[in-house]
């Protein structure tokens, strides 16, 4: 961590929290190259399977038994909270990396119809392509306090 670094505790409005499928291996993955380029220490993460992450989709209005989906939240615990879906949320939490990630941010000038049509393809096919596994995989003990619920 960084002098710079966010210190995010459980909520809190400096962190951005991402609610991932537990159990895809595309999932797993996007949440490793999370944590290896969160320089500011950002994220925190939660599986949609738990039931921190449904109560956090209830109160958003979000449908709680949708795995095909990334939920980011942007000010965490907040009052200012606020929940973005499939390309959006990827869009948003690339933003928030900073540096030349932030480059991301230009695909939301694609129309969004185009972009989601593109993430739906991605969602459906993604335990072909990715893999599955049979229940969520730990985190390393040394990033385990970047897991809620």
């Amino acid at each position: 961590m960084t002098d710079s670094a966010v210190h995010c505790g459980e909520p809190s409005p400096s962190c951005t929290l991402v609610l991932y499928d537990g159990v895809c291996g595309l999932c797993n993955r996007l949440v490793k190259f999370l944590l290896h380029h969160d320089r500011a220490d950002r994220f925190r993460f939660a599986p949609l399977q738990t039931e921190f992450a449904r109560a956090i989709l209830a109160r958003h209005g979000l449908d709680t038994s949708d795995f095909d989906t990334v939920v980011v939240i942007s000010n965490f615990g907040a009052s200012s909270e606020k929940a973005f879906i499939r390309s959006e949320a990827v869009i948003r939490a690339a933003a928030q990396l900073g540096g030349v990630w932030k480059a991301a941010a230009i695909a939301r000038f694609l129309p969004r119809i185009l972009r989601e049509a593109l993430y739906k393809l991605v969602a459906r096919r993604r335990y072909r392509v990715f893999g599955q596994f049979a229940t969520c995989p730990l985190p390393d003990p040394q990033v385990r306090h970047k897991f809620l619920g």
